[in-house]
């Protein structure tokens, strides 16, 4: 009578392993892209380098929800994930902007590469020890810009040079270092900024999202670089209403539990 529990044990185990590896499968995919796009930017062929990093930008952001999806998160998962945003959106777009770019700036170029790395390093190493229970309203926002984000823009002036954009003029040894520095210190920062994690989609709504989903990604398709410029400087656009926003949570938060203080105070 032992003997069938025991082999019913180690089918699920076998069962639950299984689980695990297809959202790790899917991140290692993403690393093996992230380093591919440095390959692309040492052949010079930067519009693939940078469609490389955008791919695995969406890779990342699906291994996780899926991983969630299916019951399949790990503790090797969440580290795999992490070393995988390090590659792709910190050492690869270091690179591939120092070799559109940097390169020609010397010994500076090479130290904003090391900078946006390090800032890369610091603001995952604090994602991942900030493990604590926030409140609910706090779960919609970041501590910082995180690293797919910032790995997107500080390609924004390399992305803005392979748009049909070329009748505005840019100075690219002044905006170049700009979107470095400001990046990293974005990284770093505690500046809230938009999770997208609990977005709530109503059922009437649902058609308009479709719609739009395809919009997007026929654009995509059509005029890739414009779309992503214009998302970065949509995304950039956002940071002062998403600061804002937290700031009103913030303070409704506060007074709250400042009203709920009193209410017990009065009981007592």
């Amino acid at each position: 009578m032992e003997q069938p529990k025991n082999n019913l044990k180690i089918v699920t185990e076998k069962k639950n392993n299984a689980r695990v590896i297809l959202p790790n499968m899917l991140t290692l995919i993403g690393v093996c892209i992230g380093l591919t796009s440095i390959r692309f930017a040492l052949d010079g062929r930067f519009e693939f380098a940078i469609l490389a990093i955008i791919i695995a930008a969406l890779i990342d952001g699906l291994d996780g929800r899926i991983a969630r999806l299916i019951k399949a998160t790990s503790k090797v998962g969440k580290e795999l994930d992490s070393l995988t945003d390090m590659i792709s959106f910190g050492v690869a777009p270091a690179f591939i902007m120092y070799f559109w770019k940097l390169n020609t700036f010397g010994r500076f170029g090479w130290l904003l590469c090391l900078i946006y790395v390090i800032c890369v390093a610091l603001r995952l190493a604090r994602f991942n020890i900030n493990s604590a229970q926030v409140p609910s309203w706090k779960e919609n926002f970041f501590e910082g810009v995180p690293s797919p984000a910032g790995g997107i823009l500080v390609l924004t002036p390399l992305i803005f040079s392979l748009t049909n954009f070329s009748f505005i003029k840019i100075n690219y040894d002044v905006v170049v270092p700009i979107f470095f520095i400001a990046t990293s210190l974005l990284l770093i920062s505690k500046f809230p900024t938009y999770s997208f994690k609990k977005i709530v989609i109503q059922r009437k709504t649902t058609i308009f999202l479709l719609f739009g989903i395809i919009l997007f990604f026929g654009l995509l398709l059509i005029y890739p670089f414009n779309l992503i410029f214009i998302s970065s400087i949509i995304y950039l656009g956002m940071l002062p209403i998403s600061f804002i926003h937290y700031q009103k949570l913030k303070k409704q938060n506060e007074d709250q539990n400042f009203k709920d203080d009193d209410d017990l105070e009065d009981i007592l």
